[in-house]
């Protein structure tokens, strides 16, 4: 099975003088795309959401360290937990968050509230990409 990994274009932002005419947005390198799910327990949703509200502030620096961006979770009613990131080495990145003593905390306190088996913080089985609208509309 292939993962989910897609690249999307990161745009810089315009800067001139108004009035003036400004170059177009100049793209970036594109960065793989993951999306991974989870299965939250149906009696510990309330206590993901109040954890994921307040990221311990380390936490939050070790993931940006070691290369996560545009980090979302959504968290559907039933506990299906979607996770998608912008992450140029997946593996990398894995390896430098699971090699910090935060992440070890966190995710000993996330785990009681995954359904066993499901995977983990650690362990994120990942999607197909099966649509690409951006790469399509190229393609034409």
């Amino acid at each position: 099975m292939t993962s989910f990994l897609t690249a999307r274009p990161v745009r810089r932002a315009i800067t001139g003088t108004p009035g003036t005419t400004r170059p177009a947005p100049r793209e970036v390198p594109r960065v793989p795309r993951i999306c991974f799910t989870l299965q939250v327990r149906p009696d510990r949703i309330e206590d993901y959401r109040a954890a994921h509200a307040a990221v311990w502030p380390d936490m939050l620096r070790a993931l940006a360290d070691a290369g996560w961006r545009d980090y979302q979770l959504f968290l559907r009613p039933d506990g299906l937990l979607v996770g998608t990131a912008d992450v140029a080495d997946l593996a990398a990145a894995q390896a430098a968050v699971a090699a910090t003593e935060v992440s070890a905390r966190w995710e000993a306190t996330m785990a009681p509230l995954f359904v066993p088996g499901t995977g983990d913080g650690t362990r994120k089985p990942q999607l197909d990409l099966v649509f690409d609208l951006d790469a399509q509309l190229a393609a034409l």
